[in-house]
């Protein structure tokens, strides 16, 4: 079962578009903003704590202090707080807490700068709110990845949406992610590129039953098609192609299916001249959230042990549940259009159904 994430509450949202509105800059990266704010509290840390240690060495050899003094000193002529001496300073440790408290001067200020900015910025917020859903990322199953938020990508997460799909987004663009922000009840999203081994790691792609690289440049599907071929086997990957000529290659880099939006749009621009009717009902079945007709693929390990092997009229698909299978898939991957009554469902193939929800709802009773 799904494991279903929602980010529906109105205060949560609130707070995701005050993260948001924190990014100010178009063309930089969530991802290595965070790493940058942490790196700079990691290096006040370090340079706190050299100075902790040159102060306790510097007092120990030059004034004989015990560790306890020695830290003690350290801390008051570090923090500038003005208490009294453990022990009268010699002439040479006078000089020594001169330089000492001149070069604490910038490292002083430097930490100040690191941990206001970590404050006032949000970063802790910020930080606590991307933990938050880096968890919920981990816990997903069986969930899609849309990489890329142009406008095919927002197109994907609107359907998604309305069929209560789970879903990761990667995105670069910050702007982005901001705009669909607000209008999304599902949107878990990764900053980075999705070419990126370890951004797509981030989104879970050892758990997710598919991924779709739906960016505007082919070159990056073709790397995110290779990326998550390596990373997961047996996910199904969908990919845009915008040039003709990449469509080979993807389906060699190892995409399942390659899409190319222009063309699907000249082709049904092209038969709504003769065949109008014919592209709108399809249109209309496709789009299951305003009709109750819709489409189902049932795959030969879906049927009961039983039933496989059987005749397509002895699985009495239409008498029992009212459904119509209209279309057979091949192991070769080549469709068969009304497949005729003596059909027997091979190993590798699915039927395809149309029949209403109660229809296809009924069918499941046929499987296992």
């Amino acid at each position: 079962m799904e494991f279903q994430v929602s980010i529906t509450s109105y205060w949560t949202k609130v707070k995701l578009g005050f993260y948001m509105s924190m990014l100010d800059n178009k063309n930089s990266d969530l991802y290595y903003k965070k790493t940058e704010a942490k790196t700079g509290i990691r290096i006040a840390f370090l340079l706190l704590a050299i100075s902790v240690a040159i102060g306790i060495l510097g007092f120990t050899i030059l004034e004989g202090y015990s560790f306890n003094e020695a830290f003690y000193m350290t801390i008051i002529t570090l923090s500038t707080v003005g208490f009294t001496e453990v022990k009268p300073l010699s002439e040479a440790g006078r000089i020594f807490a001169s330089f000492y408290i001149i070069g604490n001067i910038g490292i002083y200020a430097y930490s100040a700068t690191a941990f206001s900015k970590y404050i006032i910025e949000g970063e802790i917020f910020k930080n606590r709110f991307l933990k938050k859903m880096d968890k919920k990322i981990k816990a997903l199953d069986n969930h899609v990845i849309v990489c890329g938020l142009g406008k095919y990508g927002r197109e994907i997460i609107q359907y998604f949406d309305r069929q209560n799909q789970t879903y990761v987004v990667i995105e670069q663009s910050e702007d982005a992610i901001k705009k669909v922000s607000d209008s999304t009840q599902h949107l878990l999203w990764v900053s980075g590129d999705a070419t990126d081994d370890a951004v797509l790691k981030k989104a879970n792609i050892a758990k997710a039953k598919s991924i779709i690289a739906a960016t505007g440049d082919d070159s990056e599907n073709m790397f995110i098609v290779l990326s998550a071929r390596q990373l997961h086997p047996k996910i199904d990957i969908i990919s845009r192609a915008i040039v003709p000529r990449s469509e080979k290659k993807m389906y060699l880099a190892g995409a399942d299916h390659v899409i190319m939006p222009d063309q699907i749009g000249g082709f049904y621009m092209a038969v709504l001249v003769n065949k109008p009717d014919v592209v709108d009902f399809f249109s209309f079945i496709a789009n299951e959230t305003n009709t109750n007709i819709g489409f189902e693929e049932i795959h030969y390990e879906d049927f009961s042990p039983d039933r496989r092997g059987k005749r397509l009229r002895d699985l009495e698909i239409r008498s029992y549940a009212g459904a119509n299978v209209i279309g057979l898939r091949k192991k070769d991957g080549t469709y068969e259009a009304n497949p005729t009554p003596d059909t027997i469902l091979q190993e590798g193939e699915s039927y395809i159904v149309l029949g209403n929800k109660n229809q296809i709802a009924k069918l499941q009773d046929c499987f296992g």
